[in-house]
């Protein structure tokens, strides 16, 4: 079996804007619902979720037949949850809280074989197609795609510097913990977290990276893709669930 490509890397490589959809809810059936709606890709969510780094593989299997990308946020910039996190099939790994080179530099070690990087070695994973997928060890580089995520002032004062880490794919920044960190919390539509952020969006463009964003607000969403936002998701799925249960209550009262 040949290597499974990478359809969303392949889109970033070609400078195409790709629309993404945040998951939450560790619900097969609902990422499978939400992997035929037309997205680009969906963020299988392991931070600010109650589900872990193994909890995705069922999840990306059930959207699997559908034409969308899955991209894996790990809890933390960790070795061990990355490596599972890959080995469950995981191609797009997006890294919250890098703060500056070094720890991008850590990541990209995470997501890769050595001699490159520090990835153990496993033989009959859902990643090589459970040992069908000829030198995968050697060729998995190929089709592994890193996103880092910059979201406190102090990183967006190294963005160049993480930009320029061999092995970063793309820059995401997080509002809501951009708007914690300049003193603005719970207010990620903050005017002055609007500015850094769209700043944030056309350095990353600046230093040859694609940049990511993330929020529920749609101005903002624009404001962003305007500014050269790549990668850009535009909901969470239990936030839309909510939304919709409480207009279509407030609808009948």
């Amino acid at each position: 079996m040949d290597l499974p490509k990478n359809a969303f890397k392949a889109a970033l490589k070609e400078g195409r804007r790709q629309i993404g959809y945040w998951c939450s809810i560790r619900d097969s059936a609902t990422v499978e619902m939400l992997a035929n709606c037309g997205y680009d890709w969906l963020l299988l969510d392991t931070e600010h979720a109650p589900m872990g780094g193994t909890d995705t593989l069922p999840l990306m299997q059930a959207a699997a037949p559908y034409p969308v990308s899955c991209i894996v946020r790990p809890a933390w910039n960790d070795t061990v949850e990355i490596k599972k996190i890959l080995d469950c099939g995981a191609q797009t790994v997006l890294v919250p809280y890098v703060q500056n080179a070094e720890e991008a530099e850590r990541a990209v070690a995470a997501m890769h074989y050595p001699p490159r990087g520090v990835r153990g070695v496993a033989g009959a994973t859902r990643a090589s197609r459970y040992g069908t997928v000829k030198d995968y060890a050697k060729r998995a580089s190929e089709e592994i795609c890193l996103l880092v995520q910059v979201e406190t002032v102090a990183a967006l004062d190294q963005i160049e510097a993480i930009a320029a880490v061999d092995g970063v794919d793309g820059i995401f920044i997080g509002p809501a913990d951009l708007a914690a960190s300049m003193g603005y919390p719970g207010e990620s539509s903050h005017p002055e977290v609007r500015k850094a952020v769209v700043d944030a969006i056309k350095r990353i463009r600046a230093a040859g990276q694609p940049p990511g964003f993330l929020s529920l607000d749609m101005s903002f969403c624009r404001e962003v893709a305007e500014a050269g936002g790549q990668f850009i998701a535009v909901g969470v799925d239990n936030a839309s669930l909510r939304q919709a249960a409480v207009t279509r209550r407030e609808e009948w009262r």
